[in-house]
């Protein structure tokens, strides 16, 4: 009979002292070459023809421009990143939040090596490793911090996918209820059904309807008591006119592309105590929040555990995931994935969660709070030295933004382009007004990295308000 204590083929493959020698040097070398990356610079010119070519083939072939004349060059030093043309900018937008410690992390890189050895690239329904399964296992940990609050766990590949695995878990659980709830000027997702809760009419143009979708006015810090009476009285309206028929609110809670709007711990246990007396379920979508706010999950520090019924997550944990409780387990056939992942997503993810955990990001006094509030005072030093400059700032934690001058659309996106070209990546979120948001690195980012941006910022505002004065 075979030992039970025996190794695996795969575990003495990893113990092999050549593959660790070869892996340590492989992470050892990208360090070195990394180093070289030390600040923004501008494009190379002998790279300017064939980068522009690239450019213009690849916006062709995709059937639109790209947002950012972006093509990474495969290696960066923490927030800052090189491109194929040899620029280099500080990225504090990190692919909308999905690169938590920056480029070319150490700790990452050799967790992805290692996951790369495996016998497949992708991990799905049929055939799992035990990368899946011990993810699965840390996030239902730290969600149950306080209790034992969901109890399953959904992988998937992309954070609207786990939000669709969630919706159709309510249906289920709620038939026949066929309308959901969510905030106005909420963001969703881009798929058929999500396009359709997300309130913004130009995402789903074209698309026919798929669901029925009815709107709660979001809260306001102007005007804490007021927003919430009235988010609770609009909620109350439309259960009263469809009466059975809502399956699932669902809460962003710091509204992402609507412009960084955190809510607060009593608006949504206001909303959310309706919803609960109505049989409604509390669904929390935390793709942006999960590992940006002074808590791991975005629930916790808005003290929701009990309150909620299940959630999803993604982009700080490169795999994303549905979390739910056992009453509200799905039949069989619901949830299938042919890719729930590839290995070394899983494994990075599960690694990041560890970095996060073990280190000081959380609490009052975490690493989160504290650049926070530097970028913060920056911000509100820029507005003080040049009044109408900016607005702000806003979000929560990791989450960055301020409105330029007076908000206007074309503003904000002339301002973001030129932070790009000065070295400063950025993006927009909100309409009226538009904000230019943050999302900056928490693994990878010191307040020397903030400064530089501030510095940044503060000079191409200038030029903007130079030019707007012409």
């Amino acid at each position: 009979m075979t030992n039970s204590n025996a190794s695996t083929v795969a575990q003495e493959l990893l113990a092999d002292s050549q593959l660790q020698d070869a892996l340590k040097s492989a992470v050892e070398r990208v360090a070195s070459h990394a180093s070289q990356i030390t600040e923004p610079l501008p494009p190379k010119a002998d790279r300017q023809v064939e980068y522009q070519e690239a450019l213009a083939e690849f916006s062709e072939i995709r059937a639109g421009k790209l947002y950012f004349p972006f093509i990474g060059s495969g290696i960066g030093n923490g927030p800052l990143v090189e491109l194929d043309d040899g620029s280099v900018k500080l990225d504090f937008i990190n692919g909308i939040g999905a690169h938590p410690f920056g480029h070319s992390h150490p700790e990452l890189l050799d967790t992805a090596l290692r996951a790369a050895l495996g016998d497949t690239v992708m991990q799905g329904n049929l055939q799992q490793n035990a990368e899946g399964y011990r993810f699965s296992q840390k996030l239902l940990k730290h969600a149950n911090q306080n209790g034992d609050v969901f109890q399953h766990c959904f992988l998937s590949s992309t954070g609207v996918m786990a939000g669709e695995n969630m919706l159709k878990i309510a249906f289920q659980a709620k038939q026949p209820a066929n309308r959901v709830l969510a905030f106005e000027k909420c963001f969703a997702g881009r798929t058929l059904a999500f396009s359709q809760i997300t309130d913004k009419a130009a995402f789903r143009q074209g698309l026919p309807q798929t669901l029925e979708v009815d709107y709660v006015p979001f809260y306001d810090q102007n005007d804490p008591e007021g927003s919430t009476e009235r988010a609770v009285s609009v909620l109350q309206s439309h259960i009263n006119r469809y009466p059975g028929k809502h399956a699932a609110f669902i809460y962003e809670l710091v509204q992402g592309e609507g412009g960084f709007y955190p809510g607060s711990s009593d608006f949504f246990k206001a909303l959310m105590q309706v919803c609960r007396e109505n049989g409604i379920m509390n669904l929390c979508d935390e793709v942006q929040t999960f590992a940006r706010t002074p808590r791991l999950y975005a629930f916790q520090h808005f003290g929701l555990d009990q309150e909620i019924d299940g959630l999803w997550l993604g982009k700080a944990s490169q795999t994303c995931a549905t979390l739910f409780k056992s009453e509200h387990k799905p039949k069989p056939g619901l949830l299938s994935q042919t890719f729930t992942s590839s290995s070394t997503s899983l494994a990075v993810g599960e690694r990041i969660v560890d970095l996060l955990t073990q280190e000081n990001y959380f609490g009052a006094d975490g690493k989160i709070l504290e650049l926070s509030n530097h970028f913060e005072a920056g911000l509100k030093a820029i507005s003080q030295k040049n009044p109408g400059w900016v607005s702000g700032p806003y979000g929560l934690g990791a989450m960055t933004a301020f409105t330029p001058f007076d908000g206007k659309p074309e503003q904000a996106q002339t301002l973001v382009k030129r932070l790009f070209d000065k070295g400063l990546m950025s993006f927009i979120a909100g309409g009226a007004p538009t904000r230019v948001r943050f999302l900056w690195p928490v693994g990878a980012t010191e307040k020397k990295h903030i400064d530089l941006a501030l510095s940044i910022l503060e000079e191409s505002l200038s030029e903007q308000a130079a030019d707007s004065a012409k």
